[in-house]
């Protein structure tokens, strides 16, 4: 099971992963995470002006900003995505919150396949805010088909959206939410939300593979996008803010 660091300026704790995002976020004791989702999505530069105004307005520091959905016009190729990431996290670092490669943010960052967003934009974002009561909050980033092999990743059932790969995906990615959540210190029954991104039919596998399996206390919604990166296929998150605002 992955560990977790604690990020103390923005008043939580995160699974470390890459350099453009952590594995999942969760409120530290006396904090509790809000997630705020936008009418439609924002283009970065506006979304990172609407962040910083809504946390000064609370009387937060940036610090606070522990994780984001984005939306983007389409996949891109690995070395493309790296050069969007070196990018983005230039905002974090300006921040207080990126420095040395390390990222406590959670994200989540896929592709609608219909009215796709002419420029990489912000779907929704998440806070820490101090709370008294007691209750725990979390946000999981997104996790698609792909595992570390070897200092490398490798795309499960690269290419097969056959009935067995969509399946053998699902069930991978559905272990490793279900590690997220253990490393954060919750389970399925403290989820609120679970959304998933695909643009392949999985309909028959919802009710087994993903609801029964343990997303049933969740609520359960399917995202008709593609996964940020070339060839991969799906992708899921899972969410149990303390409260969601709409903007």
């Amino acid at each position: 099971m992955a560990s977790t660091r604690v990020f103390l300026p923005g008043g939580y704790r995160y699974i470390p992963a890459v350099f453009q995002y952590s594995s999942g976020v969760a409120a530290e004791a006396g904090f509790q995470i809000e997630r705020v989702r936008f009418a439609s999505p924002v283009r970065l530069p506006d979304a990172y002006g609407a962040v910083e105004r809504h946390l000064a307005g609370l009387g937060r520091p940036t610090e606070a900003f522990c994780a984001c959905e984005l939306r983007s016009p389409a996949p891109l190729t690995p070395q493309g995505f790296t050069d969007f990431n070196r990018e983005y996290v230039k905002t974090l670092e300006r921040w207080g919150i990126f420095k040395d490669d390390d990222n406590p943010v959670a994200r989540t960052n896929v592709c609608p396949a219909f009215n796709p967003p002419a420029k990489p934009s912000m779907y929704a974002f998440s806070y820490t805010v101090p709370s008294s009561s007691g209750k725990r909050s979390f946000i999981g980033a997104g996790g698609g088909e792909t595992r570390e092999k070897n200092g490398k990743f490798e795309i499960v059932r690269r290419g097969d959206v056959s009935p067995d790969g969509l399946r053998e995906k699902i069930q991978y990615v559905m272990e490793l939410m279900e590690d997220r959540l253990a490393a954060l210190g919750f389970t399925w029954a403290d989820a609120a939300y679970a959304q998933v991104y695909t643009v392949f039919d999985i309909g028959s596998f919802v009710a087994d593979d993903i609801i029964k399996r343990g997303a049933g206390p969740a609520d359960f919604t399917w995202h008709y996008c593609r996964p940020p990166v070339i060839d991969i296929d799906y992708e899921m998150d899972v969410h149990g803010p303390a409260r969601v605002i709409n903007l």
